[in-house]
């Protein structure tokens, strides 16, 4: 009978279900990383410590399955991984669930997972210097004092003075060394599968980096571009597939909060208060170092003869609206780290020189100034360029003899083929300008002057306003942008002067 009462309860309640098999991939064969710039960033530098644009993963991994219900979880990925955007595909079974693990291994989480339960105290006896082991409970979470106790009773570690250490039968199994993502998946039989993880992560960001150097005839200029690649994550990438793509993308969508890195807290041990010279209680800290300054933005090895083979500068694609950068070989992108690659390199573009300036219409009496120098040509084929051309900063060289010399720094702003691409070059040694203004004819005056031996080009834009109109000018004056422009060549040891009055409502 009791034979039968069992059978029966079995029948009732089903056999028991089988448990599920945990498979960790601890990295990938393969990796693609398409970075996009902050939108938000618009002509501005890398932040080099807190890059603040994003980056498309993708991932091949090969997995080894058995049959039956398995839980994989992928290590490795980037700390600002948006687990929503985690996309798995090459799975017989298919995803059933996936988590983001949001807790890495740290003193901190390691004590926390152990609270209520045993560990081993490894400490120096007092009385004979021996090292000597024994079993604790620990009593306390990471935020107060790491309180254990033992046979010799209750106490905080690391307040005898003299070397002690907590040693760990096991690690949590909800702790990775590296963010980790997990997904539930099942399979009706043993089989290996290729696998591809592809996710949106932030901490990434790239921008253009150009050496621009003037030919000695001062006629063209050589245009080289580094692309630099910023990433932020604690993860390297190493022989990855490198993308980039410059353009605003549509983005309705802000995932900061859903991409924060996992949390890995140090561990803080404190004593019971001793008095002390200061007056103060002694806290020590224990567990994770703090992270290394950010490093040295790449140099550009500017002041060199920069030699790159067509082979290793970035080929430039079309995608959509966007410009998409294909670097021809695997990079290395490594932990809270930049890369650099050739970009672009145009030769003997041709460029002419024009001296520059804004000025406001209602100006102060005697007020004057040096001019810009400013290096101008159209982003056409015919003139040595017809190429995009992404935004970042810009150093300016002029060869003197043997030696390469830094004229200026700039910026260059997204430029598309066929726009007028201005470099500012620094101040004019030669043309300045000097206002005035006479009382009785109530006229304002600009007057250029050129010291140099040459004739120069002058570009002055006069801008003015709803109370403050620019009428009756001398020479006529041309409506450009919503502002005035006179252009004039100033001859040699000589001047160009431009007569004006503003006219306000009544």
């Amino acid at each position: 009978m009791r034979r039968w009462l069992i059978l029966l309860l079995l029948a009732m309640t089903g056999a028991p279900a089988s448990a599920q098999t945990l498979i960790v991939s601890p990295g990938a064969q393969s990796r693609s990383v398409t970075v996009y710039r902050d939108p938000q960033r618009g002509e501005g530098s890398i932040n080099a410590r807190f890059p603040t644009g994003f980056a498309l993963v993708t991932e091949q991994r090969r997995i080894t399955l058995p049959p039956g219900d398995s839980t994989i979880r992928f290590e490795g990925v980037a700390d600002g991984m948006i687990a929503v955007s985690a996309a798995v595909t090459g799975l017989p079974g298919g995803v059933i669930q996936k988590n983001r693990d949001a807790r890495l291994l740290s003193p901190a989480s390691l004590t926390l997972g152990a609270l209520g339960k045993a560990v081993h105290l490894r400490r120096t006896d007092p009385a004979t210097g021996k090292v000597v082991e024994q079993d604790a409970i620990v009593r306390s979470t990471p935020d107060q004092a790491l309180v254990i106790e033992s046979a010799d009773g209750v106490e905080a570690v690391r307040c005898s003075g003299l070397p002690e250490t907590l040693i760990h039968d096991t690690v949590p199994s909800d702790l990775s060394v590296t963010p980790t993502l997990s997904i539930d998946t099942q399979s009706d039989r043993a089989t290996q599968a290729d696998v591809t993880l592809t996710y949106l992560t932030t901490g990434f960001d790239w921008a253009a980096d150009y050496v621009a150097r003037i030919a000695p005839d001062g006629q063209t200029l050589d245009l080289f571009a580094w692309l630099t690649v910023a990433n932020g994550n604690s993860v390297a990438f190493p022989d990855a597939r490198l993308l980039a793509i410059a353009g605003r993308l549509n983005r309705t969508s802000d995932y900061d909060a859903l991409g924060r890195a996992p949390d890995a807290p140090p561990l803080y041990l404190s004593c019971w208060p001793e008095p002390s010279y200061d007056g103060e209680d002694d806290e020590m800290v224990y567990g994770m170092a703090p992270p290394p300054p950010p490093p040295p933005p790449p140099a550009m090895m500017a002041a060199q003869e920069i030699m790159v083979t067509g082979r290793r500068v970035a080929t430039q694609e079309e995608l959509g609206d966007l410009k998409l950068y294909r670097v021809p070989m695997t990079v290395d992108l490594n932990p809270n780290g930049q890369k650099q690659v050739a970009l672009l390199h145009q030769r003997a573009i041709a460029f002419t020189t024009v001296h520059t300036a804004r000025l406001s219409a209602q100006g102060e009496a005697s007020e004057g100034g040096p001019l810009t120098r400013t290096l101008r040509f159209t982003n056409r084929r015919e003139s040595g360029a017809g190429v995009p051309l992404p935004s970042g900063g810009l150093s300016l060289f002029a060869m003197r003899g043997v030696e390469s010399l830094l004229l200026a720094q700039a910026r260059m702003r997204d430029q598309a083929i066929g726009d007028k691409v201005e470099i500012a070059a620094g101040q004019s040694p030669h043309l300045r300008y000097e206002r005035s203004f006479d009382d009785k004819t109530q006229r304002y005056g600009l007057r250029l002057i050129n010291s140099g031996t040459e004739p120069l080009v002058a570009e002055i834009i006069v801008q003015d306003d709803e109370a403050n109109r620019l009428v009756g000018s001398r020479p006529r004056l041309v409506r450009r942008d919503g502002a005035w422009l006179w252009a004039v060549t100033v001859p040699a040891q000589g001047t160009a002067q431009l007569d004006y009055r503003l006219r306000t409502p009544r």
